[in-house]
């Protein structure tokens, strides 16, 4: 599998440290609340389970999985909604989790989506950041890493659903994803 990846981009250290960080500033910001962090499926699994160990706050937790993407590489720009949220989040502070915010595509919509049920905020954290593919106006509050136009895999991060099991953030060799 190590043998797919062209190059690693980011270390299992380099996360460590980063989602330890994260982890003190959302503390920091959301000190006093009991915020309710959304996971986006399958991607951010990884990324925040150990982001909300490093979380020193009194929090509940619930999972979307949002897509827009389906087997491709690229977004279709249809969102589709796979698995809404259990609870309620009126009056709640809303932290959304994502692995990459990519094109902002289904970001902008899931933000708009959530904001309808009225959240007290709602605040988006990405592991990764790539502005390059940008579609849609959206910034996140919490960056771990701003990333290159490549494709990425690793650390939850999958092609074909593979690769999510790497410890570390890699770049996939193109020949593995190109037709």
């Amino acid at each position: 599998m190590t043998n797919d990846i062209m190059k690693v981009l980011l270390s299992k250290e380099d996360i460590d440290t980063r989602v330890i960080e994260l982890g003190k500033e959302i503390s920091e910001r959301f000190e006093g609340t009991e915020p309710l962090f959304i996971g986006i499926l399958k991607g951010s699994f990884i990324f925040m389970a150990d982001l909300i160990r490093n979380v020193n706050l009194k929090c509940s937790m619930d999972f979307m999985a949002v897509s827009s993407y389906g087997a491709g590489t690229t977004t279709s720009g249809a969102v589709k909604i796979n698995k809404d949220l259990n609870e309620d989040i009126a009056g709640r502070h809303v932290i959304i989790v994502e692995d990459i915010l990519d094109s902002g595509v289904t970001l902008s919509y899931l933000c708009g989506y959530l904001q309808n049920r009225k959240p007290a905020s709602i605040t988006l954290v990405t592991l990764l950041d790539k502005p390059a593919r940008r579609k849609s106006p959206i910034k996140a509050d919490f960056v771990g890493f701003e990333v290159p136009d490549e494709f990425v895999v690793g650390y939850g991060l999958d092609y074909a659903e593979k690769y999510r099991n790497l410890p570390f953030v890699g770049v996939l060799k193109p020949e593995i994803y190109s037709d």
